[in-house]
């Protein structure tokens, strides 16, 4: 099982994670609140991953996973497909619970003086079962290209 690397409210908000991991881009002369920054990380994705994510919506609906507008917490707000969890500050939890797994993002910004603030994407994942640590091992890869390509979105107006 992978270690979790020191994220100080893991435990919090997604107790019993066994991945994490953190992607920052720095923006210059702007001043985001995070909701503005979650939204520019969601909206207008490239093409390549809305192919990539129909891909992979066709392989995982057999097994029963969510796919579909209705089974991701249609009464709750979004960026994205991805339902809002909580909101506060500097700081948006964005997640999902499924019988394979439960994940969390968690988009976060940081004053760094000088005109410049952090936003940062930090993914935690719960796998349940032999079905979440093989999907959680087959969309890494993805996700480790997905995740910074999507982040970067957030320094452009």
């Amino acid at each position: 099982m992978p270690v979790v690397p020191v994220f100080p409210d893991a435990a919090q908000i997604l107790p019993g994670a066994s991945f994490a991991d953190k992607f920052t881009v720095v923006v210059h002369g702007q001043r985001l609140d995070v909701g503005t920054a979650a939204e520019r990380v969601f909206r207008h994705r490239p093409s390549w991953i809305g192919a990539l994510m129909t891909l992979r919506n066709v392989m995982v609906r057999p097994f029963g996973l969510k796919t579909r507008d209705e089974d991701l917490a249609p009464e709750l707000e979004r960026k994205g497909m991805f339902p809002v969890l909580s909101q506060s500050g500097q700081r948006m939890v964005l997640g999902l619970d499924d019988h394979h797994l439960d994940f969390r993002l968690v988009v976060e910004l940081t004053e760094l003086g000088g005109g410049r603030q952090e936003v940062s994407a930090t993914t935690l994942v719960k796998p349940h079962n032999w079905l979440g640590r093989t999907y959680l091992t087959i969309v890494l890869p993805f996700h480790r290209i997905i995740v910074p390509a999507m982040l970067a979105r957030a320094a452009k107006p």
